[in-house]
């Protein structure tokens, strides 16, 4: 699916015509991978405003993710939050995608960075179900794909790195080519991950239960469904999955920013549950876009207006 054009893009200070953003080819992360970003969803409210979902909580991530990858972050979080809003702002953006993205620009090559600038930048542009029209009524199919997910050793699991989602690419290819909609992910010890670019869950006999974050992406939209499962009281549990458990589970989710809470109808041509969205899902889904439209006060703290 194409990006659809905004007016504006905020890079390293000032706002610049969208086709005027470029950079130059000897950008060192375009070469290999060493840069952190997050995606960020801003929603039209119930009331006719706006409001970013857990803005500082995906910009507290990115500074982490900084952090891990030894990036000097030229920016604090509370000037980070003033430009995701100024930049939804002279966009005209009442509800859309947020793509903060740092960087190292052009200067040393090789795989030892020295002298290369930190650039930052933040992109809004309007993006909808990313799973495709319908994907969040009435579910996905999904494939284990036979890319394994990344080792905590062998990559850093708590940073949303750039060159990381290579594997998350070959991933998804590999299962839409064979006529799947999302890839699921084991990891090394051939335990269930999470999906290319999303938290997993399952629930079986009333029970939610979804993969430790010992091996994955620590999610916000993760997070947000174990509140909802808490104050709803849903029964969960953080345990490790085999993939043989996803087939006779009675419903399995994704979450994340880009999926939001999309249910799974089927994994490696069996069928989950009764084929549909089930009850639990059908719950924490309903909550979820409540939360993120202004229409349940109890989470009006994840909600940042503009």
């Amino acid at each position: 699916m194409a990006v659809e054009k905004t007016e504006q893009i905020w890079l390293d200070g000032e706002l610049i015509p969208w086709d005027d953003a470029q950079i130059h080819l000897l950008t060192h992360t375009l070469h290999y991978g060493l840069g952190a970003f997050e995606g960020i969803r801003c929603y039209e409210c119930a009331d006719q405003r706006s409001a970013v979902f857990r803005l500082r909580e995906h910009l507290e991530r990115l500074r982490d993710s900084t952090r891990i990858l030894e990036i000097d972050l030229p920016y604090d979080v509370e000037a980070l939050e003033r430009v995701v809003l100024d930049t939804l702002r002279i966009n005209g953006m009442t509800e859309g995608y947020i793509r903060p993205l740092v960087f190292l620009g052009a200067g040393a090559m090789g795989l030892l960075p020295t002298d290369n600038p930190v650039h930052v930048a933040v992109i809004v542009w309007p993006w909808g179900a990313y799973l495709g029209e319908g994907s969040l009524e009435t579910g996905i199919r999904a494939k284990v794909s036979s890319y394994s997910r990344h080792h905590v050793n062998a990559a850093m699991n708590k940073s949303k790195t750039c060159g990381d989602y290579v594997n998350s690419i070959l991933a998804k290819r590999e299962v839409t080519r064979l006529g799947y909609d999302e890839a699921i992910m084991l990891d090394t010890s051939g335990l269930v991950a999470e999906a290319s670019g999303e938290n997993l869950f399952m629930v079986r006999a009333g029970v939610l239960k979804t993969p430790p974050v010992a091996s994955v992406l620590e999610g916000i939209t993760r997070d947000a469904v174990l509140t909802i499962a808490r104050d709803k009281g849903i029964p969960f549990v953080e345990q490790q999955l085999t993939r043989d458990e996803l087939y006779t589970a009675d419903e399995v989710f994704l979450t994340g920013t880009a999926a939001e809470v999309t249910p799974i109808r089927e994994v490696d041509d069996r069928r989950i549950g009764d084929g549909s969205r089930g009850p639990v899902t059908t719950t924490i889904q309903a909550t979820f876009f409540d939360a993120v439209r202004g229409r349940e006060s109890k989470y009006e703290s994840w909600l940042t207006y503009l």
